[in-house]
């Protein structure tokens, strides 16, 4: 997996559960890539079709290949309601290098319930961008040597 930034704006969502009975939820997303974590603003009283259009900064190491959404409703004075999460996987995006805002499924409890909306971009380091090559000359061995 290659090294770089990686920048997500977080455009909006739709069609997702209503979790507040009286009036609509105020939803807010956790983005997760691995260890860091990033929280998105509150689109107070936005219910179901909440738009952020905010652009989050991850730095990516080896190893990473997904980014986690989680989407909570925020309530005071009680824990805040989960909504429902998206995974994407980032293996298309290190191929096309720029991904425009498209949309995810989000789920709960492994049910469809909605869909967020999300543009990626992704710039590798300058010192990871060239691949690793075998000299052409290091094709012997051990069982070519005069031994």
């Amino acid at each position: 997996m290659p090294q770089g930034t990686l920048e997500v704006l977080l455009v909006g969502a739709k069609g997702l559960e209503n979790t507040d009975f009286l009036c609509n939820m105020d939803p807010y997303v956790i983005l997760t890539c691995r260890t860091q974590e990033q929280k998105s603003s509150v689109a107070s009283g936005k219910g179901s079709e909440p738009e952020w259009n905010e652009t989050f900064v991850f730095n990516l190491s080896e190893g990473i290949s997904e980014l986690s959404l989680k989407i909570l409703d925020s309530d005071s004075g009680t824990a805040d309601d989960f909504v429902g999460e998206a995974s994407i996987p980032l293996e298309p995006l290190f191929m096309a290098g720029d991904l425009p805002p498209t949309s995810y499924n989000v789920v709960k409890e492994q049910e469809f319930c909605g869909e967020i909306r999300i543009g990626l971009k992704f710039t590798p380091d300058s010192d990871c961008d060239r691949e690793f090559q075998v000299p052409e000359e290091s094709y012997g061995g051990w069982k070519e040597s005069s031994y």
